[in-house]
């Protein structure tokens, strides 16, 4: 699952407007302004590569002297004194042998250099306030339009060389860049409570998720009340599927490698897959995805047009090497769980079904709260029909799945933008881009057109005539990986649950201890309704109580004294809506029983 950048949502294929290629323009300027004031402020320091980015630019260094995040304001204090004297681009088409003088000093410019030449691509320098600098282009904004109010230097991160983790550790200096100073501090404070809201961070506070050296990196241990979570998730996926016509089944979570060779994964997917362990006589790994297991319940009986579509669903661990540089809280882990389908379906009624899966989505995301067009939106995923190493060679099959895919969006009205290469190398997917608190926008799960492993894997199905005909399977997942749904749900909430995810429902705080009784008796109600409930009953002050209670984000806290027992009553306190008042202690549980039920925001 990549990060993707947010553009306009579109009903059509997206084109970059005249704005946003500007804004890139300065960005990129922006990453080479950068590396002309490291180099002055830190001489003998490399840098490497500096690309523009979403909301901004970065740039990675081999610095000459380690730097931290309070060096920033000095790095970009130079970088306004030096933006007044840039004021054109130049362009210079070079050769290997130049760009070896010019940069003999730097040995992250003469590999990539190299590398441009082994591919014949074309080698540029461009110039600019002195700055010299071997660039692939993207430079007709002239500096001197940029706004010296409209940057600012974000943070400072570690990153290999080239991602490769056997590589250098260079040290990546982010920074934002708007056409405004307004729009950067939109960002910034997007940003802030982005960070607030982190996941990772709450995940923590709230007692959710923990993790253990020993244990293994992304490999994220739930506690008890981030179980409750996950539990609920798999409970509504579970009931909702099985109300749309899914058949759950359980596969194991590893397989012989021949089947991944038979599917044609193990070639594409092989550095993300775990090695292999012999067995015995067999080769056996942990599997990184289930559509294969599925192919092979399928295939177990013959199969007549009556049973199709089958929608074979699972809940289901999955394993991908992420290599340690990625990985980030429960958001990109090493073991996730998906909400896994495959739909075999006859190629003339794929529209209906595909159609049917996003209807699925929709109400999954109305369920979370989330709005289509504004929370999260469609990227319709390409393939490229000149690259036959990454996908699967059958142009005219390609042209009638992203057909398909296309026509269904359309008719659905739904807001989506296409991006070429993004395909799976069996077929088009529609990939669920999901915006996170910050503005940036994520793949959460996809829908996939696979007409490539119903051949590999011969499935058939006997038609109405009694002949054998090749169905389609369109891979999909109703919620994504439950970890990454976690991840976007609590920074969503910014913790505080609605009813039916909140670890702890209710809270019961005796004013005394004479009136514990009386607050077990509140608690047994609730417990015979299965509310989850915990009676708090400390040495502590009241107040204190209902601090930490409001601190955890309890939906419900009930206080109860010598009042409430005289009238069997309980004194309300919600985490949204403050003071509530008083109510019989067994309306109040149907109250708290209906919400639950109705999932409630």
């Amino acid at each position: 699952m990549k990060k993707q950048s947010v553009k306009k949502s579109a009903s059509k294929p997206a084109r970059e407007s005249s704005s946003e290629l500007q804004l890139e323009g300065v960005r990129h300027s922006l990453a080479h302004l950068l590396a002309a004031a490291v180099r002055e402020l830190y001489p003998g320091s490399m840098n490497a590569i500096g690309p523009a980015v979403e909301n901004g630019f970065y740039q990675d260094f081999e610095m000459s002297k380690t730097i931290s995040d309070a060096d920033l304001p000095k790095i970009e204090a130079k970088m306004r004194e030096l933006l007044p004297r840039w004021t054109k681009w130049t362009k210079k088409i070079v050769t290997l042998r130049e760009v070896k003088k010019e940069f003999g000093w730097n040995k992250y410019k003469i590999e990539l250099a190299e590398e441009f030449a082994r591919e014949k691509k074309t080698l540029t320098f461009f110039t600019c306030g002195g700055f010299i600098d071997l660039c692939k282009g993207g430079h007709d904004l002239p500096p001197a339009e940029i706004d010296p109010h409209g940057f600012k230097l974000e943070k400072i991160a570690g990153a290999y060389w080239r991602g490769d983790e056997k590589k250098k550790m260079l040290t990546r200096i982010y920074g934002l860049a708007f056409n405004s100073k307004k729009e950067l501090e939109e960002c910034v404070a997007r940003l802030e409570e982005a960070r607030k809201r982190d996941h990772r961070k709450l995940g923590a506070d709230l007692d959710l998720f923990v993790f253990s050296d020993i244990v293994g990196k992304g490999l994220p241990l739930l506690t008890p009340k981030g179980t409750v979570i996950r539990k609920e998730l798999e409970k509504f996926v579970y009931e909702t599927e099985t109300k749309w016509g899914y058949q759950h089944v359980i596969t194991p979570p590893l397989a012989k490698v021949e089947l991944y060779q038979k599917s044609g994964h193990y070639p594409y997917y092989k550095n993300t897959m775990y090695p292999v362990m012999q067995v015995d006589n067999d080769q056996l790994i942990l599997r990184p995805m289930t559509c294969p297991h599925h192919f092979m319940l399928y295939k177990s009986k013959p199969r007549s047009y009556r049973e199709l579509p089958m929608r074979i669903a699972e809940i289901a661990s999955q394993f991908r090497y992420e290599k340690s540089g990625e990985l980030t809280g429960l958001m990109r882990v090493r073991m996730f769980c998906l909400a896994d389908a495959h739909i075999v379906v006859p190629a003339e009624k794929a529209k209906d079904e595909i159609k049917r899966v996003l209807d699925l989505i929709d109400y999954a995301n109305k369920v979370f709260g989330l709005e289509k067009g504004v929370d999260y939106r469609y990227r319709l995923s390409l393939g490229d029909r000149k690259d036959s190493k990454k996908y699967y060679k059958d142009d005219k099959a390609w042209e009638k799945a992203e057909g398909v895919l296309r026509s269904v969006l359309k008719e659905m009205k739904a807001p989506f933008f296409e991006a070429e290469g993004e395909a799976a190398f069996y077929g088009p997917k529609i990939d669920v881009q999901m915006k996170k608190v910050s503005g940036q926008e994520e793949t959460a799960f996809t829908v996939q057109y696979d007409f490539v492993m119903p051949k590999r894997f011969e499935l058939v199905y006997t038609d109405e005539q009694g002949k054998e005909q090749q169905p389609i399977v369109i891979h999909r997942s109703s919620i994504g990986c439950f970890e990454r749904t976690m991840a976007f749900l609590i920074e969503r909430y910014a913790g505080a649950f609605p009813l039916w995810l909140a670890p702890v429902q209710v809270a019961i705080l005796p004013v005394g201890e004479k009136f514990a009784a009386y607050a077990e008796k509140v608690a047994e109600a609730m417990r015979e309704k299965n509310i989850r409930v915990e009676l708090r009953d400390a040495n502590e002050t009241l107040g204190k109580r209902i601090r930490t209670a409001d601190m955890e984000k309890i939906p419900y806290v009930l206080v109860v004294g010598e009042k409430e027992e005289g009238t069997n009553t309980v004194s309300i306190r919600h985490y949204k809506k403050g003071q509530v008042g008083e109510m019989k202690i067994e309306k109040l549980a149907e109250e708290i029983e209906k919400e639950y039920k109705e999932k409630s925001l």
